[in-house]
C-alpha cells in the first residue's frame, strides 16, 4: 500500500517540477560563476516578481548567474510613457559600454537606453532611466549597492572582453499565458502580448531574442545562417577570459 501511495505522490509532483524548470534555472555554483566573469551577459527584469536575472554565456547557451531582488521601482506595471510619470520602463533595450555610469550619484548605474525605437515610435519621452544602487527609484530599477556591485562587475567585464552590446529585456511579469489571462482586462494587454514572443524565445533557446521594431510594434526576428536556414540568435561574441592569455582590464 505504501508503494502505491509513493507512486501517486511522485506522479503528482513531476508536472510541477517540469513546469518550474521550463521557465526558471537554478543559479550556477560559485566556482562556475567566477569562471563566467568576462563571458557575454544578458539581463531579464520582472516587475511583479521584483527580480533581476543575470545570465552569462556558457558554451552555446546563456546560464543563470544569479537572481537579485529589486529593491525598488516606481509606477507599477505598464510601460513608461512620458517624462515625469515616474514609471519604470518595460520592453527590449540594448546597452553598450557608454551606458555604464561608474560614478553615478546613485552609486553605480547602467543606463538602459530609454527611449528605444519602439518608445520613440509611440511618442514616449524620458531620459536617464537606469539600473542603479542606493535602493531609491523615481523611474529606475534600484538595487542594493552590494547587488549592484555584482551586476555591474559582470556587465563591465563582458564589455572588456569584447561584447559590443548587452540586451536587457524588461517584463511586467513572467510572460506565461496564465499571467496574461490574469491581466487580460488591463489597458496594457496588447503591448504585453508583443513582449511574449521574446520571453518564449529565451525560455526555449537560452539565447537573447533578436527584436526589431516594425510599424511601431515589437517583432521577434527569425535569424538565418549562411545556408538560409533558421539559426539560433547570438547577439554577443563567445569569449571567456579563462581561455585568453591577456590580462583582465577593466573598462572605465
Amino acid at each position: 500500500m505504501s508503494r502505491i501511495a509513493l507512486f501517486f505522490a511522485m506522479l503528482f509532483c513531476m508536472p510541477m517540477i517540469t513546469a518550474c524548470s521550463a521557465s526558471e534555472q537554478a543559479p550556477e555554483a560559485p566556482v562556475v560563476k567566477q569562471q563566467l566573469l568576462g563571458s557575454p551577459v544578458y539581463i531579464q527584469i520582472f516587475k511583479e516578481e521584483r527580480k533581476l536575472e543575470l545570465y552569462a554565456k556558457m558554451g552555446n547557451e546563456f546560464r543563470l548567474v544569479n537572481t537579485f531582488p529589486i529593491c525598488n521601482f516606481s509606477g507599477g506595471l505598464g510601460p513608461k510613457r512620458r517624462e515625469g510619470d515616474f514609471k519604470s520602463p518595460e520592453g527590449f533595450y540594448s546597452v553598450d559600454v557608454r551606458n555604464l555610469k561608474p560614478n553615478s550619484k546613485y552609486y553605480r548605474a547602467i543606463n538602459i537606453g530609454f527611449p528605444n525605437d519602439y518608445d520613440k515610435a509611440q511618442g514616449y519621452s524620458g531620459a536617464y532611466l537606469m539600473i542603479h544602487g542606493e535602493c531609491k527609484s523615481v523611474g529606475c530599477y534600484a538595487m542594493t549597492n552590494t547587488y549592484m556591485d555584482e551586476i555591474y562587475r559582470y556587465v563591465e567585464a563582458a564589455f572588456a572582453y569584447g561584447q559590443a552590446q548587452v540586451n536587457i529585456s524588461i517584463y511586467p511579469f513572467r510572460m506565461t499565458e496564465q499571467n496574461l489571462q490574469r491581466h487580460r482586462n488591463s489597458s496594457n494587454i496588447n503591448f504585453w502580448r508583443q513582449l511574449k514572443p521574446g520571453y518564449e524565445y529565451f525560455v526555449k533557446n537560452r539565447q537573447p531574442p533578436m527584436i526589431n521594431v516594425s510599424n511601431g510594434q515589437y517583432v521577434l526576428a527569425h535569424p538565418v545562417n549562411s545556408s538560409g536556414q533558421p539559426a539560433q540568435y547570438a547577439s554577443t561574441v563567445d569569449v571567456n577570459p579563462l581561455s585568453q592569455s591577456k590580462p583582465f582590464t577593466v573598462v572605465k
